[in-house]
Formats: structure tokens, C-alpha cells, sequence
């Protein structure tokens, strides 16, 4: 009798795994696909230039996307300097992720205090190619090993290479450098003084609102701050140039 019962219990639970596994197949299959989508295209974009998911989103609903790709040495090196300067002052020296800044962010969310993200130039780079734009604590959760993989696999010019050619720069689908910098100015990126290089990156946060052509006295302002900065400390961006160094 007991070994009837026994038998039965084992049929049951076999059952339920047997529908349990039916009813997670589909769900960690787009998950596996999901996950080897970054993982395998990101070996790829050390020589193909890729295309980002808010780019995507704009040609599958048939807005406009004006990207034209400039290697990172036809870029201004003012705009580098005040990019890295103004975004993420450690590129040159963290693996993807500033973890003393990410650390903080971490404790001022469990405080419930307000943050700001602590997105590390790499990490814009994973939401960009591989995420969505909404903020998240799941968003947040997964740039950060996507950004470690990135920084293992692409040098740090490659990586700001594609920032370059991938960040929103315009509020009419405007992506790359030389789509910011010719809608605002007329003038090619490698062309940039101080005053545009430093425009242009203060305009990244919010390319919708903020018009580099048409700065108000705040956006002015804070270009000054990045300027100065990015002349002064414009070293700390050595490894975006070539051979290690800027031409500031």
C-alpha cells in the first residue's frame, strides 16, 4: 500500500515539473536569447558599426534617423575631453563601471534618498545598444555586468567610438557627433572649439530640450564649468586620443 501511495506522490510531482517546465519553456528561452544577444554582438562591434535601440525604435515606427559614422580620430578631441570631462570623469580608468560612485547610488536608494543613476559612459553605451531608455531598477541592474562585458571585450577608444556614433544628439532623430554637431553649428566634428565641443556635451542629457544652437543662460553656464574643467583636467581623457594623447 504504501509503496501504491509512494508510486502516486512520484507520478504527481512528475506531473507538475512536466507542466511547470511547459509553462517556463517559452519565458527562459527569450531570456537565453535575450542574454546571448549582447554576447555575441558585442565581439562584433569591434569592426561593424551598430545600429542603437533607440534608433531601431525610430525606423520601425517610420521616423527619421540621420546618423553618418566618423571614425573616433575625425572627431574633435575637445569634444572628447569635455564628453568624458562632463559624463564620466573615470573612462579612462574604471572597467565599465565607476563602483565608488555606483556604491553610493546604491545606499542612497536603499535610504531613499534621491540618485542619479551613476552611469559611467560604457554603461550608456550597454542601454543604448542592447536596453531600453525607461528607468529601472532592472534597467540599472543589468548594465552593469553588460557594461563589464563591454570594457572586457572593446578598448576604450571602440567603446567611445560608438558613444560617438550611437548618442541621441537632436530632437528629430538626430544621432552620432556629426549629426549633432552639423545640425547645431553647420560644421563637421573634427571642426569644434571650446565653446561648441563644450555645447555639444552638455547637451546629452536632454538632446530633446537642450539646443546647443540656441543655448539658454543655464546651458551656457554649465558649458563654461565643462570647459574649464575639460582644459584643465583634459589628460584624463588621454586614452580616447591617439597614441594616448589629445590635441587640446
Amino acid at each position: 500500500m504504501a509503496s501504491k501511495v509512494l508510486i502516486a506522490t512520484h507520478a504527481v510531482m512528475a506531473r507538475r515539473k512536466n507542466t511547470l517546465w511547459r509553462f517556463l519553456r517559452i519565458p527562459l528561452g527569450i531570456l537565453a536569447v535575450l542574454l546571448a544577444i549582447p554576447l555575441v554582438l558585442t565581439p562584433v562591434y569591434l569592426v561593424a558599426q551598430p545600429v542603437s535601440v533607440p534608433m531601431l525604435s525610430r525606423l520601425l515606427t517610420g521616423q527619421t534617423v540621420t546618423r553618418e559614422w566618423r571614425d573616433i580620430e575625425d572627431v574633435s578631441d575637445r569634444l572628447k575631453a569635455s564628453i568624458i570631462l562632463s559624463e564620466d570623469g573615470q573612462f579612462c580608468r574604471h572597467w565599465g563601471v565607476d563602483v565608488d560612485a555606483l556604491r553610493i547610488e546604491v545606499d542612497n536608494y536603499l535610504a531613499g534618498r534621491e540618485t542619479r543613476g551613476a552611469s559611467t559612459l560604457t554603461m550608456q553605451v550597454a542601454r543604448n545598444l542592447f536596453l531600453w531608455n525607461q528607468q529601472s531598477v532592472i534597467r540599472k541592474a543589468l548594465e552593469v555586468p553588460l557594461a563589464f562585458y563591454i570594457d572586457l571585450i572593446l578598448p576604450k577608444k571602440r567603446i567611445m567610438e560608438i558613444y560617438l556614433n550611437i548618442a541621441e544628439w537632436g530632437p528629430e532623430g538626430e544621432f552620432g557627433a556629426a549629426a549633432g554637431s552639423l545640425r547645431a553649428f553647420g560644421r563637421e566634428p573634427q571642426n569644434l572649439d571650446w565653446q561648441t565641443a563644450s555645447l555639444l556635451a552638455v547637451t546629452l542629457p536632454n538632446p530633446i530640450l537642450r539646443n546647443p544652437a540656441r543655448p539658454t543662460a543655464g546651458l551656457l553656464r554649465v558649458a563654461r564649468i565643462v570647459e574649464n574643467r575639460a582644459r584643465q583636467y583634459g589628460e584624463r581623457a588621454a586614452c580616447v586620443g591617439q597614441n594616448g594623447r589629445l590635441a587640446l
